[in-house]
This record gives C-alpha cells, structure tokens and sequence, in this order.
C-alpha cells in the first residue's frame, strides 16, 4: 500500500475480523481476547474450563462484539480440529489465531519426572503445532491470516527450575518462523509475542514470594512487572493490517529483560 493510499486507513482496526484464542479464560489470555474486542475482532474465546470462557464471552458481548465459548483441550488435535471448525461454523470464518494456553511445571531437572516434562510440552509446544495446524488449514485457504503465538522471555533466556517451560517456548519460537516461511506465499503472516512476567492470578504466589518478587524486580531494567493490559498493544498490532509485512518475528514485551 503506497502511502497515498493510507490515508484514511485504520490501520490497527479489527472490525470484521475473527479472533480464536486458546487459553482465553483467565490471565493474559483473557485480557488479550478483551483488547482484540476492544479494537473491533469477534472473538471465539477457547479453553478447558467452560465458566470462564463464558464469563469472558459476556464481556465481549458487551462491548458490541459477536463471541462463542468453545471448549477445547489444545493436547487433542481433534479438539483443534472441533474448535476451527466450530469458530467457522458460527461466525463465519477464522483471521487470527492466538496460540496462548499453557503451563507450566517449577523444578530443578534432577527432580522433574519424564512425564511432568512431557505434559508441559504437550500443551505449550504440541498443542500450539495441533491448533496452527488446524487453523492454518483455514487461512491458506482463504489467503490470509495472522497467527499469534505466545512465546516468553524464556524462549530467549534460561532461568534455573524452568527446563520444561524453556523447552516449550524455545521450541515455540522455532515453530514460529517454520510456518512464517511455509504459509508466507499465502499472506499469512505468523508471529509470537516474547512476554516477561506479568501480575496475574498464575503467577501471584511469585509476586508474593519476596526472593523471587525482588529478583525479577531487579532484573528487569524497567525495574517492575509488566501488568496485563500492556499486551494490548503488541496482539493488535500482530492481528492488524500495520503487520502484514511482519513475519517470522518475535517481539518481546519484557521491559528491557533480554537487551541485558
């Protein structure tokens, strides 16, 4: 788009557009669903538990949004494949894929069983390939589409206690830039947000705990946490026509944490 033709361009507006995000019911999930809505985007707000996707489709409701609540376990690719199809089914059609939910598992390796390893995978890495894949299918075949996928600044930086949680974000990021290079002949463009720790209901007993509320304090050249609504600014940008030359990027919302 020549720069004549920008003016009058919304260039961060999501009206029309239909935004699924996975892990949508509490935390950073629920307030990125919130300011995907805020900025126009329909959104089919996905997770394991039902009451609170649906507290969250009530809000965007609110604020003069279509949403559904589906409820999806992202370990199961045919619960991907139910929850595209199902987003298609009653609204339309797919623009935006948020790949959020995950967990996580806090021990040293010595003491971290195979099978605690292999579940965080499961979610954070696993489940984000199985609802790629299957949203994917959607917007090669219509030309388009952006697909957000939430990384951290351990994808980037190691952290003692967080080899299964590492694993799964560095992994992320490398999926990241595979499917930016397979799907960007059709203009669709696949990124992830780098996030540090942010105040949230998952991460207060850090918050609380004042070692570790100090270290990560003072680890972070901005001297804080990052709070919520900070993610706004980066999932709409990533969603929106001001990225569509963006691809294959991880942009980190970290306060400073990995320019050390």
């Amino acid at each position: 788009m020549a720069v004549e033709e920008l003016r009058g361009v919304q260039l961060f507006d999501l009206t029309g557009r239909v935004a699924v995000v996975t892990g949508a019911g509490r935390g950073l999930g629920r307030s990125m669903a919130l300011a995907l809505a805020a900025a126009g985007a329909d959104i089919v707000a996905a997770s394991r538990t039902p009451g609170e996707i649906e507290s969250l489709r009530t809000e965007v409701q609110a604020l003069g949004r279509r949403a559904v609540a589906i409820t999806a376990d992202i370990t199961d690719p045919h619960d991907c494949e139910r929850l595209a199809s199902g987003a298609v089914e009653r609204l339309g059609r797919i623009d935006i894929l948020v790949n959020n939910a995950g967990v996580n598992v806090r021990k040293p390796v010595l003491e971290l069983t195979a099978e605690e390893y292999r579940q965080v995978l499961a979610t954070n890495l696993e489940g984000y390939f199985h609802c790629a894949r299957a949203v994917g299918r959607k917007l090669v075949d219509q030309g388009s589409g952006k697909v957000i996928n939430i990384s951290s600044i351990l994808g980037r930086v190691a952290l003692a206690n967080q080899a299964a949680y590492a694993s799964s974000k560095g992994g992320v990021e490398q999926l990241t830039k595979v499917l930016a290079i397979e799907w960007a002949p059709h203009n669709v463009q696949v990124n992830a947000i780098g996030p540090t720790y942010f105040e949230t209901d998952l991460t207060r007993p850090l918050f609380e705990d004042p070692e570790r509320h100090a270290f990560i304090t003072g680890r972070t050249p901005m001297g804080r946490w990052g709070q919520p609504h900070e993610l706004a600014g980066a999932v709409i940008f990533l969603a929106s026509a001001a990225s569509d030359y963006v691809t294959g990027h991880t942009l980190m919302v970290d306060g400073g944490w990995t320019a050390w």
